[in-house]
């Protein structure tokens, strides 16, 4: 690897120069062996770095396939890696026995606000309450999946969502409300 290459890629070679007496100073191809060494020492670091990133969902970028695989999910590269993420941390909370907490928990995770369930057990079905976010979050279609496969067979369930009450909007003009959508006044202000 050049210098050129380790500025590109944000890696600087380690000196190992430093550690060694000042007389291999004086010689020119040991400077460059140590160099060329160096480099390789800091692109090996690098790599170490990355692959441990990968262990962690929070970090994983190129080994998100491998969580999804071993998860039983569907691989889908042209989705966003935070979307990603989202899933198998849905599908790493709703796996054991399905609880009330187990729902919420997955729910909170992909709303990223908090969640309150509801149930009916005389009608054998439930409520997701949307509390902590304002209007529909954004991966409902990945929640109801996950949703699907945790909860028992038996059970219905149906979604409700927070939105923005006119007597909770903020004095506006109708030049200010008009620009705006339906569904962005319904969710402005982060007011419930």
């Amino acid at each position: 690897m050049t210098q050129a290459m380790g500025d590109l890629f944000g890696v600087s070679p380690v000196n190992l120069m430093e550690y060694l007496p000042p007389y291999y100073e004086e010689i020119l191809e040991f400077k460059k062996i140590m160099s060329s060494e160096g480099e390789e020492l800091e692109a090996l670091r690098s790599e170490k770095e990355s692959v441990l990133a990968q262990m962690f969902l929070p970090t994983t970028t190129w080994g998100i396939e491998r969580w999804e695989r071993e998860l039983g999910l569907a691989i889908e590269p042209a989705k966003p890696i935070s979307w990603r993420r989202e899933q198998v941390s849905a599908k790493l909370r709703g796996s054991g026995t399905t609880t009330r907490e187990m729902i919420v928990r997955s729910a909170a995770a992909f709303s990223g606000g908090e969640v309150e369930l509801v149930e009916y057990p005389d009608e054998h079905r439930f409520v997701v309450r949307f509390v902590g976010t304002l209007g529909i979050p954004p991966n409902m279609a990945g929640f109801v999946r996950m949703l699907e496969e945790i909860k028992p067979a038996h059970l219905a369930y149906s979604f409700e969502y927070t939105y923005t009450a006119w007597g909770a909007l903020p004095e506006m003009s109708w030049g200010e409300a008009s620009g705006l959508t339906w569904y962005e006044l319904r969710t402005y202000g982060g007011a419930t």
